[in-house]
């Protein structure tokens, strides 16, 4: 079991983008024994179990269950999230482009009257 969390472990903190440390100092432990829970040497991921849900917003039987293809369903989510946040940033940024130029439009008016 404790393999199986570990490969899931790994595959879902390379989902968020967040490097060993980051996940072993928001679980308060050192990044050592973070890595031996993603090897499968460790079973101290039981205790940071409601944790480690949390912050992969996923459901606890996806963490322990052997069926990878809920595991697979996750990331393609997070694949979908991540290409939304990225369209939601670059509409924004053309947002913002727009609103400058108006607002330099406006203030070009207003000095012609």
């Amino acid at each position: 079991m404790n393999v199986i969390v570990g490969n899931k472990l790994k595959k879902l903190r390379k989902a968020k983008n967040m490097s060993q440390e980051e996940i072993a100092d928001y679980l308060n432990i050192s990044q050592s024994a973070y890595a031996r829970m993603e090897r499968g040497e460790s079973t101290s991921w039981a205790t940071h179990f409601n944790k480690i849900c949390a912050l992969f917003e996923i459901k606890p039987e996806i963490l322990v269950s052997k069926n990878e293809e809920e595991l697979k369903n996750y990331e393609r989510e997070s694949d979908s999230v991540e290409i939304v946040n990225q369209l939601s940033e670059k509409i924004i940024e053309q947002y913002e482009a727009r609103i400058k130029e108006l607002k330099k439009t406006i203030k070009d008016l207003k000095r012609k009257e």
